[in-house]
């Protein structure tokens, strides 16, 4: 056993930082755990800098109620290893299907960039019920994305779960052939943004009842009038859309983040998000 492995956690994870005594270090428990899982993944510790900022995210998401919502995420940045940055916040760890990334496609400020080809798959059905509590489990329901690098090839997927005709799809999709972006959420309909296609920043979609859900684009949620029909059973995949199984419309964007899970504050996750992966810039 190294004599790293045998210090107190804030000592194994601030190499390269003079003046320990006097920097703040984390202290949220959940983000403690999660950085010892970036580390072990990592074969590395965390500079104390990144540490530091992901103990903030966790404890802005916490403070604004956002926290409870993520139920699949992951921060695609800050790792040393694209293996560090596939380790979940929570849930379960999505699967690099083909090993289609590498780690040149990673990098620690910007995020994970696709080729066209790659995807995830996060492992999670958009037909799940994460709470367990509400009456209608297909009305409680979030997808976003933080997007460094926009999609530039025809209908570049961020994170989808089945095409509208398949009935209950979640879309969040670029399509600069048609100058736009269409989303869904647990609803065949597609809402259209027209001239939205090289936005970034946090998108995403929130639906927590059956007549209408929110998107988030370049900073501003939109209120989208679309029923929800139910929720399909394919599992949401990050970069790409997933019809019965099968890759489609997969994106060349860099992503820095993924969330999946029930309603939330998408502003809230925004601000949460943005402060994270800026913070994140600034550190390394």
């Amino acid at each position: 056993m190294s004599l790293a492995s045998k210090l107190p956690w804030t000592h194994r994870f601030a190499g390269g930082y003079p003046g320990l005594s006097s920097q703040p270090l984390p202290t949220d428990a959940d983000a403690i755990d999660y950085l010892t899982r970036m580390a072990t993944a990592d074969g590395a510790g965390v500079e104390t800098g990144v540490a530091v900022v992901v103990d903030a995210f966790f404890r802005d998401t916490k403070a604004s109620g956002v926290f409870d919502a993520l139920k699949a995420c992951c921060i695609l940045a800050g790792a040393r290893t694209l293996a560090g940055a596939l380790v979940p916040v929570v849930g379960d760890a999505p699967t690099n299907v083909a090993d289609g990334f590498v780690n040149g496609d990673y990098s620690r400020t910007a995020g994970l960039t696709g080729d066209g080809t790659s995807y995830l798959n996060s492992g999670v059905s958009n037909d799940s019920d994460f709470s367990g509590t509400v009456a209608n489990p297909v009305n409680d329901n979030h997808n976003a994305v933080y997007v460094t690098t926009a999609n530039t090839v025809t209908s570049g997927s961020y994170i989808s779960a089945s095409l509208g005709l398949e009935g209950g799809a979640n879309n969040l999709v670029s399509d600069p052939d048609n100058t736009r972006i269409f989303t869904r959420n647990r609803s065949d309909a597609a809402e259209l943004f027209v001239g939205k296609q090289s936005a970034v920043g946090l998108l995403g979609t929130s639906r927590q009842g059956s007549a209408s859900y929110v998107v988030r684009i370049e900073g501003s949620d939109t209120t989208v009038n679309v029923a929800s029909v139910g929720a399909s059973s394919d599992n949401l995949f990050v970069f790409s859309r997933n019809s019965s199984g099968s890759p489609t419309g997969t994106t060349d964007a860099t992503l820095a983040f993924y969330s999946i899970g029930t309603s939330l504050s998408l502003e809230d996750l925004d601000t949460a998000v943005t402060n994270l992966i800026t913070a994140i810039g600034e550190a390394l």
